[in-house]
């Protein structure tokens, strides 16, 4: 499985979380209003790309946009089958470390 950064894994778990409007413009509120995270345009694009050159996600262009893009054509997000397996092996990573936190003693 390819390596997966902090900020790659919370996108595609933003476009999970999008099922009926997988849309950059959704994501970037996503991770703004829930992760609290402050997400520019760009670092969501590059992001993005990095992710379809390890094959975690694709998109598809639909040729008409909404009426406040004047008609523009917008990248319908979906996650990879490799992506879904990514996401779901940084989960048992993860939780397998979080685990370890009860037996961590209090420090002060």
């Amino acid at each position: 499985m390819p390596k997966i950064g902090e900020f790659e894994l919370l996108v595609v778990l933003a476009i999970l979380r999008q099922a009926d409007a997988p849309y950059a413009n959704q994501v970037r509120r996503d991770l703004e209003d829930n992760a609290k995270r402050s997400v520019t345009r760009g670092a969501l694009y590059r992001t993005l790309d990095r992710l379809k050159e390890k094959g975690l996600v694709d998109w598809v262009i639909e040729p008409e946009g909404t009426p406040e893009r004047r008609g523009l054509p917008m990248r319908r997000l979906e996650v990879t089958r490799k992506g879904l397996e990514t996401v779901r092996e940084s989960r048992a990573i993860l939780e397998d470390f979080l685990e370890s936190l009860d037996t961590i003693p209090n420090r002060q």
